[in-house]
């Protein structure tokens, strides 16, 4: 153990040792006589050794912690749809990904516009969409899960509010481009 104590120490402390300094250069084509570190780096092992005498310590656990428990969420009605509340601004986003992929799908297939889809028998459809999404939002809010609580990794619920703020500004900007233009985008 020793001696590959010292082995280490000796390379870690003198890097440039036993390299000829005239032919060596690095990769920015600088000579590595001019590279040299006045470094001091000692490295020192701290394990101990067992001793074959002594009969091995019991491990005891560590004390029990209680887990944090996270604030509860207001259930409150004004309190869930409140202008800065978690549902409003969660539900339009979620209908607008629905509604941006919807149009884009209808426009692809059948070259209707926006508001042809609309004024063709798109009403029904847009709030039979919003009232099952609407509702399918605050069943959880309303029993008190945050969506923060549910947010893992890729599909986060900061993912998630980026999604629907685009797919609002994508929705707004397809039926301005429709509208300016005089007809389909596709």
């Amino acid at each position: 153990m020793a001696v590959s104590s010292y082995a280490m120490q000796s390379i870690l402390a003198n890097p440039m040792m036993g390299m000829s300094t005239r032919s060596r250069v690095n990769h920015f084509g600088i000579p590595a006589m001019y590279l040299r570190r006045n470094v001091s780096l000692r490295v020192r092992s701290m394990a101990e050794e067992e001793k074959q005498s002594e009969p091995a310590v019991p491990v005891t656990p560590p004390p029990s912690v209680e887990p944090v428990k996270q604030p509860k969420v207001s259930t409150k009605f004004s309190d869930v749809l409140a202008f800065s509340g978690p549902a409003p601004e969660r539900i339009n986003g979620r209908l607008a990904m629905i509604g941006f992929v919807a149009a884009m799908a209808v426009e692809v297939a059948k070259g209707q516009g926006v508001f042809e889809q609309i004024s063709n028998g798109g009403i029904p459809w847009f709030l039979g969409t919003s009232v099952i999404f609407t509702l399918a939002s605050l069943v959880p809010l309303f029993q008190g899960v945050s969506v923060e609580s549910k947010s893992k990794g890729f599909m986060s619920s900061d993912a998630e509010l980026w999604n629907g703020r685009f797919a609002m500004l994508g929705l707004i900007a397809l039926a301005f481009t429709e509208y300016v233009k005089g007809g389909t985008l596709v």
